[in-house]
Order: C-alpha cells, then sequence, then structure tokens
C-alpha cells in the first residue's frame, strides 16, 4: 500500500492552482473546491475554483498564442509531444497514484491508464508530420485544384472524471500535433491529474498560452461564456448523453466544430460456438475494467441458449476472485466507485433488476462503512422489462440474457439508443464479418474484450455520439480544409 508520507509528499507536490498563460495561479475570485477520496469521503486537498474571468483570460492567452504554434513546424511540435510522452512516462508512478487517490481504480489500473494515456502523445507526435493536402489538375482541364490543411483554432475540451489522463491526452495530443491551442475543463471530482499533466506539458516545452487548464466547481458557468465567444473554434467532449446533447445545443448559435464521446450500453454477444474459457476472461476485461465506470463497459451480457448456463458458472466464480477495497491498498483490484450518488443508481439498477424477476448469483449489496464501493456483481434470468438493460449502467455489474439465434441476437444488440462499442465472441470468421456488419455501433471488439488503442479510431453512432479520437482519423478533427482553385 502506498504510505500515507508518499501519499502526502505527492499531494504536497501537485499544482492546485489553474494554469493559464504559461504559469499556476489562484482564480480570480479567490475560490477553491475540495477534491475527495472515494475510498474515504475525505478530502484530499482543495484546488483553485476557476470562473468565467478565468476563462476569458485563458481564450485570450490562445489566441494571442494560436498563430506561432500554427506556424511552428510540425517536427518541432512532434518533438514537444514526444518528449512530454517521455515526460509522462517518467513519472508513472506519481500519476497511478494520484488517480487512485481523486477516482478510487485500484493502482494497477492506474499506472495502466498512464501507459495508455502516455501513447497518444507518442502516436500524434508521428501523424503531426503526416500532415498533408494534395495538388491535383482540375478533371476538366479549368486549372489546378490545391488542398490544405489548416489548425481549426482554439478548442475547449471537457474531461470526464472515469478516466482523468486517458480521455485529456486523446484531445490534446491531436490538437497540439495540429498547431491548434486548447482550454482544458477536467471533471470537478478529478481535476488533480490534469493539473499535474499541464505541468509536465510545461517542461516539454510547450509555449505559455497553448494549452491552460481550468478546474471549477460550476461548469456551466465557466463553459457557457467561452461558447457564445466567437474566438473559440471547436469544442471536445467526452461524458454523458445527456449533458452532450445540452453541449451541442449551446455550440450550435457560433456553430463550432464539436465532436462528442458520449455514453454506451455495450452488448456483449457470446455465440454457441465460440470459446466460453475465453469469453469468461475477456468479459472480466470488458466490465471490469476501471470498476466497470466505463462508456465501454459491457453493459448487456446475450448468450446463446446452449452455453448460458457454463458462461454464468465461470464468470460468477472469476468474479468472485476480485478483492474490493481502496486502491492504493496492497492486493486490491476493484475500488471504489467515484461517489455516493454512482453507488446509488448502481444499487436502484440491481434492485430493480431482482425486483422484477433477474436472480442474484454474486454480490447486488453495497458494504457498510466509508467510502463509495460496491462489489462485483451478476445478475441471471433478466427480464426485458429491466432498466439495467436499457441504462448504462457505470458500475461493477454483469446482467446475462440468453437468445437463441443469430436474428435475435443482433435485434438485442441493436435495441439501444446507443451505439459506442459491441463485443462479439465466436469461432467462425464469416460470422463474426457478418454480425460486426449488423450492429450499430461504431467499435466492434471481435473475440476481445478491450478495444481502445491510440492508434484506432475511437467513436459512436446514434446517442454515443458523433467524431473520433485516435488513429489517423484524431487529427482531422482539429484540422480546416482549404481549398485553392488556381488557374
Amino acid at each position: 500500500m502506498a504510505t500515507e508520507q508518499r501519499i502526502r509528499d505527492l499531494l504536497d507536490r501537485v499544482p492546485t492552482g489553474i494554469f493559464v498563460n504559461g504559469a499556476f495561479r489562484d482564480s480570480s475570485s479567490g475560490a477553491t473546491f475540495p477534491v475527495h477520496d472515494p475510498a474515504t469521503e475525505e478530502v484530499l486537498i482543495e484546488v483553485a475554483d476557476a470562473t468565467a474571468e478565468d476563462g476569458a483570460a485563458a481564450l485570450d492567452a490562445a489566441v494571442a498564442a494560436g498563430p506561432a504554434w500554427a506556424a511552428t513546424p510540425a517536427r518541432e511540435r512532434a518533438e514537444i509531444l514526444r518528449a512530454a510522452y517521455e515526460g509522462l512516462v517518467a513519472r508513472t508512478d506519481d500519476f497511478a497514484l494520484l488517480m487512485t487517490l481523486e477516482m478510487g481504480k485500484a493502482l494497477p489500473e492506474s499506472a495502466n491508464e498512464v501507459r495508455y494515456g502516455a501513447e497518444f502523445f507518442r502516436w500524434f507526435s508521428e501523424e503531426a508530420v503526416r500532415i498533408a493536402g494534395r495538388y491535383t489538375p482540375a478533371p476538366a482541364g479549368t486549372g489546378r485544384i490545391l488542398v490544405s490543411k489548416a489548425p481549426v483554432g482554439p478548442c475547449l475540451a471537457i474531461t470526464p472524471w472515469n478516466f482523468p489522463l486517458a480521455m485529456g491526452t486523446r484531445k490534446l495530443g491531436p490538437a497540439l500535433a495540429a498547431g491548434a491551442t486548447m482550454l482544458v475543463k477536467p471533471a470537478g471530482l478529478t481535476p488533480l491529474t490534469m493539473l499535474l499533466l499541464a505541468e509536465v506539458l510545461q517542461e516539454a516545452g510547450v509555449p505559455a498560452g497553448v494549452v491552460s487548464v481550468l478546474p471549477t466547481s460550476k461548469s456551466s458557468a465557466l463553459t457557457g461564456p467561452l461558447l457564445r465567444d466567437p474566438r473559440l473554434r471547436k469544442l471536445t467532449f467526452t461524458g454523458s448523453t445527456e449533458v452532450g446533447r445540452t453541449l451541442i445545443e449551446q455550440s450550435a448559435p457560433g456553430v463550432l466544430r464539436t465532436s462528442m464521446e458520449l455514453g454506451g450500453n455495450a452488448p456483449f454477444v457470446v455465440f454457441e460456438d465460440a470459446d466460453v474459457d475465453h469469453a469468461v476472461a475477456q468479459a472480466l476485461l470488458a466490465k471490469l475494467r476501471n470498476g466497470g465506470e466505463a462508456c465501454t463497459a459491457a453493459n448487456r451480457f446475450h448468450v446463446h441458449e446452449s452455453v448460458i448456463g457454463e458462461f454464468t458458472d465461470k464468470l460468477v466464480a472469476a468474479m468472485e476472485k476480485y478483492v474490493l477495497g481502496p486502491g492504493a491498498q496492497d492486493g486490491v483490484t476493484i475500488g471504489p466507485l467515484i461517489s455516493a450518488d454512482q453507488q446509488d443508481i448502481v444499487s436502484e439498477l440491481v434492485q430493480d433488476a431482482v425486483a422484477k424477476g433477474a436472480t442474484l448469483r454474486l454480490g447486488g449489496v453495497a458494504p457498510e462503512g466509508p467510502g463509495h464501493f460496491f462489489p462485483p456483481t451478476v445478475l441471471a434470468d433478466v427480464p426485458a422489462d429491466a432498466r439495467i438493460l436499457s441504462e448504462e449502467v457505470f458500475g461493477p455489474v454483469a446482467p446475462i440474457v440468453p437468445f437463441s439465434d443469430e436474428d435475435e441476437a443482433v435485434a438485442a444488440a441493436n435495441a439501444t439508443e446507443y451505439g459506442l462499442v459491441s463485443y462479439v465472441f465466436t469461432r467462425d470468421l464469416d460470422r463474426a464479418l457478418r454480425v460486426s456488419d449488423r450492429l450499430e455501433s461504431g467499435m466492434v471488439g471481435v473475440n476481445r474484450g478491450v478495444i481502445s488503442d491510440p492508434a484506432g479510431p475511437f467513436g459512436g453512432v446514434k446517442a454515443s455520439g458523433f467524431g473520433r479520437e485516435g488513429g489517423s482519423e484524431g487529427i482531422e478533427e482539429y484540422l480546416e480544409t482549404r481549398y485553392i482553385a488556381l488557374q
């Protein structure tokens, strides 16, 4: 377990001011707000509470820094991102512990997030030098067509609490590679990781004004004026569909470029010919990664009736082995949920399913005592009208339902307003590709429970949003296309 002295030393070193124009400073109001440890419910530290005036100052700095940053040679921007990657990796232990303290996930998971999040800086350092246009003759013989790319301009990124590092680097990496400037509004529950990242970016050589970090307890008071400012040209958001819809409305008057990575309700489909042991092992990753608090988490397990008994028994046996406790404690494999509200929501969904006829095979009851804990839970015989099949769980709960044939499985998988990711398990390659084409989701994992990769385009369809992050597609979100007609 991380010692109390190590924790205190880390918290003493973490910046707590807003980061604007290359410097950490107090909020313009002088106000602060507390950051809590979800494992103990105690206050970890107070951070500066950014105001609308601070947001305006950050945008002023971004506008002023924009032309020089856009004109910086792509190779130089790439080297800065590479230095940020190396600086982040060098401080893996600090970032991992800090994330565990403010978000709750088990320490090994936090270390995995550091490695994953850092890769976005390395990937986009390589993409920075591959921004290209084209030069071709007009087909009608009337001249030449010249197409070039330019940075979109000042951006606002609103990041979530569940992946406080990786959801930031996934946006900052392509923006900086493209030559855009960015204001980051981290989640109020988990601002510390992003503040520490600002320090790494500064040390890597990111010029003053190019990146600002604005923690706040009053999100709409900060972001509302920014979204109305005509100088802001791009909004990128990761979070709930409900909040995403509001932000889309607020961004419409300014006709902002927007990218939205919103909620999910991922189906995990296990066909009769699947390797059940492999499916169970991958189900643990798809369900319990990040404690189930992930938009990509498997939300509904659709299992063929011929193997549902075996799959359920093996999943229960595997989930029983997880150790619930404070994330920084040795041996813990699943930490607390982020808040009391989230704990209540998960409990309510489980109780609703049981009341409607589901069988509780494992867990289901929050333990007594401090901390927002909820145990790994398995529900069998879940009825179609249970809320847990239509609402995003965001917790370590696996509801299992049977199906009898492929058409039924696909229909059940698609019976949601969401469309972020789906998981398919089968030994039949033809079926895997056929079903993948029929699923209404932006991503499909075939025989694997983790699909996130910096080199792959992450994003959804329907109510799960639009735009892509990662891959060669990710940088396009931060570039405008310019067409010049040459005689």
